[in-house]
């Protein structure tokens, strides 16, 4: 059927994307921004949270004019500050999908699974020029959606000797440490403190849900990329202690309150900068040049990854028959 809506549901994106192929494309479109093919929405993002509801709607849109493919990407997520469904399944998360050359809608895709790959992908990426090339200890501080599929990309690229992880309740971190440990074929080991998960490892992933400082620069060991996925993973006193720093777009995350606060209070600046990562992917910028470089990675998500792998997962589920076709608008108009 080629004149209708497709509907890509969570359980069909599970089977029909991967860990690699969430890196594979988040480079293409970095690199679709080293190129200037990316047209973002003006204002960049849309907003209404509803207090008295704890209801939290964003909504984001670009044209990608290299594929090209225009989508809107929209979630709505519950946080009352004692719970936050933002990782589960119990948010909405969808990217709408229409053909920029025509307007035409082509796709509705579920964007759970790809959200959470896509989150860790687009900083995990980043090691391929960031990283020391034979790292041994990785270091999760968290072990929700975020730890866990950053191991799943991490693992396309590297293999640890030790996995530490670390978790408010220590139910988690083990059962983390069964499931993945089995899974890989890992070491896994569970840490009481945060300290202990971040002092000596190769590369430390920060993804936690706190709003409070995370993890400490003195930690972080000579030769050491820390990933930042989240608020305040790394101590905002400590990025300019880093020897080199890299982001997905300074602009983007200088909309992020907890970003832009750091900024405005002088711990950080775009001349302290010293790539967005777009510039490494396009050879603008070399990427890490000594071993003993400490590198901090900081993503805050770009909705022209969002896009693109949500087209990816449509042409993908169209040529394998899944997902289902839903009446188009016109079509419907027509037949009455």
């Amino acid at each position: 059927m080629d004149d209708g809506l497709l509907y890509v549901s969570y359980h069909d994106t599970l089977d029909l994307f991967t860990a690699a192929d969430a890196l594979r494309i988040v480079e293409d479109v970095y690199r679709m921004h080293a190129n200037g093919s990316v047209v973002f929405a003006n204002p960049p993002a849309f907003k209404m949270d509803v207090k008295e509801l704890s209801n939290h709607w964003h909504v984001k849109g670009c044209l990608l004019k290299d594929i090209p493919i225009a989508g809107v990407r929209m979630y709505s997520y519950f946080d009352d500050g004692r719970r936050s469904t933002v990782g589960t399944l119990d948010s909405t998360r969808f990217v709408v999908l229409s053909d920029p050359r025509t307007s035409k809608p082509i796709a509705i895709v579920d964007e759970h699974w790809t959200f959470a790959l896509r989150s860790t992908a687009a900083a995990v990426a980043a090691c391929k020029w960031m990283t020391n090339p034979d790292p041994k200890v990785l270091g999760l501080v968290g072990v929700g959606t975020m730890g866990k599929t950053a191991l799943d990309c991490l693992m396309t690229m590297y293999r640890f000797d030790e996995v530490r992880c670390t978790s408010r309740r220590p139910e988690t971190r083990e059962a983390f440490a069964r499931e993945y440990g089995g899974r890989y074929g890992l070491n896994i080991v569970g840490k009481e403190s945060i300290e202990e998960v971040v002092r000596g490892a190769d590369i430390i992933v920060g993804g936690t849900t706190s709003t409070e400082i995370v993890s400490r620069e003195p930690w972080v060991k000579p030769g050491a990329t820390f990933l930042s996925l989240a608020r305040r993973e790394l101590d905002p006193a400590g990025w300019t202690k880093m020897d080199k720093v890299v982001v997905d777009s300074f602009d983007l995350n200088m909309l992020v309150p907890v970003f832009r606060d750091m900024v405005e209070a002088g711990q950080f600046s775009r001349e302290m900068l010293y790539a967005e990562i777009w510039e490494l992917v396009a050879g603008k910028k070399k990427g890490r040049e000594r071993r003993a470089e400490r590198t901090l990675i900081h993503t805050t998500g770009l909705v022209t990854q969002d896009v693109a792998i949500a087209h990816w997962v449509y042409q993908r589920a169209r040529e394998l028959g899944r997902g289902v076709w839903l009446p188009a608008a016109h079509s419907t108009m027509a037949a009455e």
